[in-house]
């Protein structure tokens, strides 16, 4: 996956270059073409490869839709699994992230969630609402598609750092909230201006909770959901999905009774999470409530993208001029990358 990103952003910046004279629709509409074949070849090793079963409790609009993904957040492999129900809905390259600052540092990686409608936000007072609200506007001006991934507890979930969890919950103590024990306090600011600057584009929001299978340990106690390494190597045998939609019209605006609201559906995430994790009967034990489906993903849709990735990469290794050019991709492209997103936030 790492050894296609040079041709692949290659690929993206011809397409760039000779859109700069065209109107940013036609650009977005190709961008996003060209990021659901990496996508998909990224899903071919996380779901195909693997052979992970995803298990899905609700239904999936068929149609696609402007929305906003908000989820719980355990691993890095949460990422993939907005991967994984946007390409069911056939909405793959539609997707863009909230991300905290610190991931635009990532090779190339980091320049190019930018360039594709993401936005990077701090935490706490160094949050910036200015630069978050002209990314999603200057997104919907454009008329992009928006699939806006947000996980609202700002970090990870994670069992073994009680001192995190007691903090957190702390912090609800004093909000006066409901305390949660399967996940963080939601902090409400992203989800709040991503809502309120698209509320003219926006259809829905998709409240999605993620458990992973093989996270409880003999004694019944949960443990740490696996990474992306872990993942590959196939350590996750299920992974299920707990799906709502919510109208964005049933949303509240005003932050007051926004954050009332997004606490609520996290409330709502916390039993669904202790009914997976804590049930007392055997049947219902690392499950969500409801009946929950398969739903295999075809290789017809990811492997196309693994060999035409794979088609332009090779080239660049079997030649003494195209090696050059794949290692300078890597690190101008880098350079150039934190230069533009420190400068072009």
């Amino acid at each position: 996956m790492l050894g296609t990103a040079p041709a692949y952003l290659l690929s993206w910046g011809a397409w760039r270059l000779l859109s700069s004279v065209l109107p940013a629709r036609v650009y977005h509409k190709l961008d996003d073409r060209l990021y659901c074949i990496y996508q998909s070849m990224v899903l071919f090793f996380f779901e195909n490869y693997t052979g992970v079963e995803i298990v899905i409790y609700g239904d999936i609009p068929k149609k696609k839709e402007n929305v906003i993904y908000l989820s719980n957040h355990q691993c890095t492999a949460d990422w993939i699994i907005a991967d994984m129900l946007a390409i069911r809905q056939s909405a793959l390259g539609h997707v863009r992230y909230v991300l905290k600052d610190g991931l635009k540092w990532l090779p190339l990686y980091g320049w190019y969630f930018s360039q594709h409608g993401g936005a990077y936000v701090k935490r706490s007072a160094k949050f910036n609402e200015k630069a978050m609200k002209k990314k999603l506007f200057t997104q919907t001006q454009a008329g992009a598609p928006m699939y806006l991934v947000i996980f609202p507890e700002g970090t990870r979930y994670n069992p073994e750092l009680k001192n995190v969890i007691a903090d957190s919950q702390a912090f609800a103590s004093k909000q006066g909230l409901a305390i949660l024990r399967h996940t963080l306090t939601p902090r409400m600011k992203a989800s709040h201006i991503a809502i309120d600057t698209m509320k003219g584009h926006l259809d829905a929001v998709y409240d999605v909770t993620v458990a992973y299978e093989g996270t409880l340990d003999a004694s019944g106690q949960r443990r740490p959901a696996p990474s992306m390494p872990e993942f590959l190597c196939k350590e996750c045998p299920r992974v299920h999905i707990h799906f709502d939609r919510v109208d964005i019209k049933e949303i509240p605006t005003e932050p007051v009774f926004f954050r009332r609201w997004l606490h609520e559906r996290f409330e709502i995430k916390d039993r669904l999470l202790t009914d997976f994790y804590e049930s007392k009967d055997e049947d219902k034990i690392c499950k969500f409530p409801g009946e929950g489906k398969a739903s295999p993903l075809n290789l017809s849709k990811t492997l196309p993208s693994v060999v035409i990735l794979g088609g332009l990469t090779l080239p660049l290794l079997l030649t003494e001029n195209g090696r050059k050019l794949y290692v300078r991709t890597w690190v101008y492209g880098t350079l150039l990358g934190w230069l533009w997103v420190n400068v072009f936030p």
